[in-house]
């Protein structure tokens, strides 16, 4: 059955399907990366209408049925990426681990819900990340900005003989993720509370895809991993049952265009430009051990003085 796109742009095509009618009509081994956001069965009403509140093997079985299809579309080296509570990321990553390899469990450190009595407060998604094959096509993790004091951009970890060897671009990207931010931010108020962050998704787009590799996403929810493709000159493809509020936002792209400009400056840099200005306010000038780029300047583009600095 030929499907028309309800959104398209020159590097996407977005269905108002279900995602296994989109599919179905891919050719085997065609995408370089799959992030899947499925409902949580949590009961949850959509707009959509779908049941969300389905018996455990039933929510589960029909898991695995779409896992199938996205194995089935990844190209040899291809990742996949399974967002979803540890609760059923447990057993579907065993599932997947059938048939893929699996590269990480990455944590990702959003509380998501009101305290539990009887139970540790739930603090964290799991991210599960498998690639087609033996080793990865795509692997290019970005570095992050160390962490320094939110009062004086002082570093919050005491690097001692070590400074010298740090990578200009920034500290090494671990499997533990805490500085993604809620979809509930100010920022966020026009869209939907359970969204994804696109620092998330710019993250995972970088991680595991080129410019203009093809990325899937069978759940398109308020549209962050096709906008973040999109504005990393990515190709995509995607459904959602309901697709209007992908639609306004896309209309509406300069917005997140503006906010990928800021977490761009913010990343692969040894300093960010907030904590750079909060040293000089400080009269914190950089460490004389860091490195320096190939230009002899100092890796965070600050042209303050260079001295030793107390930790």
């Amino acid at each position: 059955m030929t499907m028309i796109p309800i959104h398209s742009t020159e590097l996407g095509q977005l269905y108002e399907a279900d995602c296994f009618d989109m599919m179905r009509n891919l050719e085997d081994e065609s995408v370089d990366l799959a992030f899947a956001d499925p409902p949580f069965n949590l009961g949850k009403q959509y707009a959509s209408k779908i049941n969300d509140a389905r018996a455990s093997e039933d929510y589960l079985d029909w898991s695995r049925r779409w896992i199938d299809e996205i194995i089935r579309l990844l190209k040899p080296g291809g990742a996949l990426f399974l967002w979803n509570l540890p609760k059923w990321n447990l057993p579907l990553g065993a599932y997947v681990g059938e048939k893929l390899t699996f590269r990480h469990w990455i944590t990702v450190d959003i509380k998501y819900s009101l305290p539990i009595t009887g139970r540790l407060y739930p603090s964290h998604y799991s991210l599960l990340y498998f690639i087609k094959g033996k080793r990865p096509a795509i692997f290019h993790p970005d570095r992050l900005p160390m962490p320094c004091c939110r009062h004086c951009g002082g570093e919050l970890k005491d690097y001692g003989g070590y400074k010298n060897k740090m990578n200009p671009k920034g500290v090494s990207l671990s499997d533990v993720w805490v500085d993604i931010p809620p979809v509930r931010h100010a920022k966020y108020k026009k869209r939907a509370a359970n969204g994804l962050a696109l620092k998330l998704m710019d993250r995972v787009v970088s991680i595991a895809s080129d410019p203009g590799s093809l990325v899937l996403d069978p759940f398109g929810g308020s549209g962050t991993t096709y906008v973040a493709a999109e504005l990393n000159g990515r190709r995509w493809i995607g459904s959602e049952l309901d697709c209007s509020d992908i639609i306004d936002r896309f209309a509406d792209i300069d917005a997140d265009a503006n906010h990928l400009k800021e977490i761009h400056s913010n990343k692969n840099v040894l300093f960010t430009e907030a904590d750079i200005k909060r040293r000089r306010k400080s009269g914190l000038p950089l460490s004389r051990d860091y490195r320096v780029d190939a230009n002899g300047k100092p890796s965070c583009a600050c042209d303050e003085p260079q001295g030793s600095l107390s930790i």
